[in-house]
């Protein structure tokens, strides 16, 4: 598993000098729109204010119609409704809403359920204002060979991959990732090793061609009430301890990183010359650097202690400054400076709320968005919120919170714009990029 393979830097090479002149194409073609640091690289990235926060939201019992939903709240500064929730898009029933993510041509969110493992795709395209629920895949378990849980829908050039969290055998934390095509047709399923074989996030750095995967645990754990399961000393050992470095094209797993107490979400640096990723244990409290040594293998390094707060969901600046990190425990951002990846420094704390979870940053890094729920089973009682923030004069100050409480539970967001495109086939743009996905 510690095998590494020479890059061939020709054809990357090559690729990165098309989509860049791609990249300028879009910029001149389209009109200026916002994008989050975390997004796929095979997303075009553009600078500009968002209109739209769509928040992936649990349903709860007894509260609007009791139905996940995809909710549109008006993030424009200059709109009459800034802050406020002006649309709802629900599904039928509580599937544990958990993650949602952009097709590679931003045309549809698709978003999972913990729970039923049921994935809802919603057009954005026609009305981006008002996304609208086209399909729903039910046979991911089927599909899959027994994945169950999808967790992060990550774009590919025509493809969605996505990773699970458990299977359907044992309930346990032994997982993989799958693949569909934009239209909804099933590829493949790339188990994780019998060494890491639990899975979270997924990343993937087209510069270098290596993909990271990350761990936490099954749905035996993760659909039981908190305090339940941490009296379970047992059931407390069934968490990954591990991030996979993959050889992208071929999908392969070349190196097996030891990151004790669960690491979750996972983030590149966005510079090209900066060959390291971000991550943070949701167990042991630490902000970890996983970065590329001389001889091209990889190596993980602790770089601040967050503390035992269960630190849930990090963002990136789009300079690589800063990493911002959100914990359940306390409900705290933390912003850290990573100027000097090795070493970082507290240098703001936000108190959000009795908890907090998913945190995304704006492409231009000028602003921050939150949101309050984890789990059905282990948020605390309390409000139901998502809370904007800016920089102003070096600070992060607050913009606006937008009220859940007669929603749902609000967790992942997504960003989206008014006269988006309705770009429905991008064949140049598919021609470049395909090779990077496609296994080899």
């Amino acid at each position: 598993m510690n095998a590494h393979r020479p890059l061939r830097p020709l054809p990357v090479l090559l690729l990165l000098l098309l989509l860049l002149g791609l990249a300028v194409t879009v910029l001149a073609a389209a009109p200026a729109r916002a994008d989050e640091t975390c997004q796929s690289p095979f997303l075009p990235k553009v600078t500009g204010q968002e209109d739209f926060i769509y928040v992936w939201t649990l349903g709860v019992k007894g509260v609007a119609d009791g139905n996940d939903s995809l909710v549109t709240v008006d993030a424009n500064p200059k709109s009459a409704s800034y802050g406020k929730i002006i649309h709802r898009a629900p599904v039928p029933g509580q599937h544990e809403a958990h993650h949602a993510g952009f097709t590679d041509d931003r045309r549809q969110i698709w978003a999972g359920g913990l729970d039923s493992s049921l994935i809802f795709v919603f057009d954005v395209a026609a009305d981006p204002a008002r996304p609208k629920l086209v399909k729903t895949i039910k046979t991911f378990e089927k599909d899959t060979g027994g994945l169950v849980g999808p967790h992060t829908f990550y774009a590919l050039p025509g493809r969605m991959l996505i990773s699970a969290l458990s299977n359907s055998k044992d309930n346990s934390g032994r997982t993989g990732l799958a693949e569909y095509t934009n239209a909804g047709k099933f590829i493949r399923t790339i188990w994780l090793p019998d060494e890491a074989p639990y899975g979270y996030d997924v990343r993937v750095n087209i510069n270098l061609n290596r993909m990271l995967t990350s761990s936490f645990s099954g749905r035996k754990n993760y659909m039981r009430p908190v305090a339940e399961l941490l009296a379970d000393a047992a059931a407390m050992k069934q968490f990954g301890d591990s991030v996979v470095v993959w050889d992208f094209h071929a999908r392969k797993p070349l190196q097996i990183l030891r990151v004790p107490g669960a690491p979750l979400e996972l983030r590149w640096a966005l510079q090209p010359n900066h060959h390291y990723a971000f991550t943070s244990t949701a167990l042991t409290g630490e902000l970890v650097l996983i970065y590329q040594k001389d001889d091209g293998t990889w190596a993980t390094k602790n770089i601040a202690e967050i503390g035992a707060t269960i630190p849930v969901d990090i963002s990136i600046a789009p300079d690589d400054s800063k990493v911002y990190v959100n914990s359940y425990g306390d409900g705290t951002m933390r912003i850290y400076d990573v100027t000097n990846p090795h070493e970082g420094k507290l240098i703001q704390q936000i108190k959000l709320g009795e908890q907090a979870n998913m945190i995304s940053t704006s492409w231009d890094g000028m602003r921050i968005y939150t949101t309050s729920s984890l789990l059905s089973k282990w948020d605390k009682p309390g409000d139901q919120w998502l809370k904007a923030f800016a920089w102003e004069d070096g600070k992060l100050v607050p913009k606006f919170t937008t009220d859940f409480n007669g929603v749902g539970r609000a967790h992942i967001m997504n960003f989206g714009a008014r006269n988006l495109g309705a770009r429905a086939e991008q064949p140049a743009r598919d021609r470049l990029v395909r090779r990077s996905a496609e296994p080899r």
